[in-house]
């Protein structure tokens, strides 16, 4: 067996240098821990993004998995499958929407909603040929495909990567008012995370969801809530849109969807929005595979069977009070909801990297995201004395740093 120095030697050489990650090197997991090839344990506050809200290696889903991935893994959607109605019956239940379009990736997510909006904008709602407008936000994390970065304010995720397609004003995220002044005859949808993640867990003004939601009614205007990220049980609501009682006209989902087992995402809406797609306008080789299906659905399940929403709820509101008593003259502020956490230090602390690579020194896992905040996310399986042992190690790692 290769060392980890070995193994980061190998990545190092011969794969593209696209990510910064901390020199640990992870072979296996259990719920909220993980272990590296040396034998150390650590504890993931990340949870891949949030892809492992379930926790690493849930026997539910693992027994999911395993059972289809030997009867039948992939057919493509020219034929049908047995665990596609199902996902369809069982989502669509949960998460009150009327129709399903699944996919692979949230980015792929995101590219399909802005088509089906696109389309509706021209058939239904009489936008001019290729006229229509999709506002997004600024600091917002959609993906990393064209047309995403294309509209993406990080110069990090756009620069290098032009001629982007038009069709995406840009507004502040958190402002209701530029939202109303932005729209136009071709404005077709708003695209928004009810909080941004990679900004590093920002949280509009209480009552922005409710005004936006007002807003894009009154005007015909679809609301895309992009809940890849803040979606199934992260910020102890199934969806985050739940705190302000608004229901969005298309939902995305992916990470949580399949507990980290598979890649799998889904553009939730209704027959108005997903009706407009004919055959052979969108698809998938792998969107919608009978494996990614039945790991979908033993994944949902969980998260209800498991109580792991309301474990959410819980143990966040204690973990983001507990931190928010700590006193030092390095951190900044302290945010959240749910198990979505994120501590912002000042410029002056030496950015949140050093402290990254701290915690991993101490046995916990987390990453730095714009320099000066790192976000806690750990799987929302989390008990509380397993919060206390975070605490107790956060507690330790900022006041030496």
């Amino acid at each position: 067996m290769k060392t980890a120095a070995e193994l980061i030697d190998i990545e190092s050489r011969l794969g593209a240098h696209n990510y910064h990650p901390l020199d640990v090197v992870l072979t296996r997991g259990e719920g909220v821990w993980v272990w590296d090839v040396d034998g150390n344990r650590y504890m993931d506050c990340l949870s891949a993004y949030s892809a492992v809200n379930q926790g690493h290696c849930h026997p539910k889903i693992l027994a999911a998995l395993t059972e289809q991935a030997a009867r039948l893994p992939l057919t493509s959607r020219a034929f049908r499958n047995d665990q596609l109605p199902l996902f369809y019956e069982e989502i669509c239940a949960l998460t009150n929407s009327h129709k399903v379009l699944p996919m692979n990736s949230g980015a792929e997510a995101v590219e399909t909603a802005i088509k089906a909006v696109r389309k509706w904008g021209y058939e239904v709602k009489g936008v001019e040929p290729d006229r229509a407008e999709v506002i997004v936000c600024e600091n917002g994390f959609h993906g990393r495909t064209i047309a995403i970065v294309g509209f993406s304010t990080d110069p990090a995720a756009r620069t290098g990567f032009g001629p982007f397609a038009p069709g995406f004003p840009i507004i502040p995220f958190g402002d209701a008012d530029a939202l109303e002044q932005a729209i136009t005859p071709n404005t077709v949808a708003f695209l928004v995370e009810p909080i941004q993640g990679e900004a590093g867990v920002i949280i509009p003004p209480d009552g922005y969801l409710r005004r936006v939601r007002e807003i894009c009614s009154r005007n015909n205007v679809m609301l895309v809530l992009d809940e890849i990220q803040t979606g199934l049980g992260r910020t102890g609501r199934l969806f985050a849109e739940e705190y302000e009682g608004i229901e969005a006209d298309v939902t995305l989902v992916g990470k949580a969807l399949s507990g980290g087992f598979y890649p799998m995402s889904a553009v939730l809406s209704n027959t108005e929005v997903l009706g407009v797609l004919k055959p052979g306008e969108h698809g998938s080789t792998f969107g919608g595979n009978p494996l990614a299906c039945a790991v979908g659905r033993a994944a949902l399940k969980v998260l209800v069977e498991d109580g792991l929403i309301d474990n959410a709820a819980e143990q966040g509101a204690y973990l983001l009070d507990e931190l928010s008593r700590l006193r030092t003259n390095q951190m900044k502020e302290v945010r959240g909801r749910g198990l979505m956490i994120a501590i912002e230090f000042f410029p002056e602390a030496g950015g949140a990297r050093r402290f990254s690579e701290a915690f991993k020194d101490a046995g916990l896992l987390c990453k730095e995201t714009h320099q000066h905040t790192l976000r806690f996310a750990p799987p929302l399986v989390i008990k509380r004395d397993q919060v206390d042992w975070m605490l107790e190690t956060i507690d330790k790692v900022v006041r030496a740093a």
